[in-house]
């Protein structure tokens, strides 16, 4: 009696790996393993998330190494720097593409757009505060 309650309990175990290790599910009346079907928006909206993470990193990377010859760690952080970009433009379009009905669905339900005072005043300085900053370009003797 004691050894029946154990199996059980290990195979709700097992099963429970496997279904969060692996995406497997086991059919316990057929005893015959499941896989889930492959989720594209999760598998599109992780890729878009984790290229967006490696952009900031790889273009700070290549903001401190900007002049330096191009040595080893440079090229690495310039091409990990534009694969990671050409990536999250790919992933972007399709995540807007899988979720189309949703994005539409929640413009139809914004139809009063307003924008706070603090929003609109936050987007004014950060756009003041870049043009200032990256205009010194500009004043840059040839």
């Amino acid at each position: 009696m004691q050894q029946v309650g154990i199996e059980k309990k290990t195979i709700f175990t097992l099963n429970y790996f496997l279904v969060q290790t692996f995406n497997f599910k086991y059919d316990m009346m057929s005893g015959i393993d499941v896989q889930k079907p492959f989720n594209k928006r999760a598998f599109i909206s992780t890729a878009l998330f984790t290229s967006g993470l490696i952009l900031p990193i790889s273009g700070l990377m290549n903001h401190v190494l900007q002049f330096e010859r191009l040595t080893l760690a440079r090229h690495f952080w310039m091409s990990a720097h534009d694969i990671s970009g050409i990536l999250f433009v790919i992933f972007s379009i399709l995540h807007i593409s899988y979720n189309w009905r949703a994005l539409i669905n929640y413009v139809k339900k914004v139809k009063d757009f307003i924008i706070s005072k603090e929003a609109f005043i936050a987007i004014i300085l950060v756009i003041i505060i870049v043009g200032l900053i990256s205009s010194h370009a500009f004043h840059l003797q040839k």
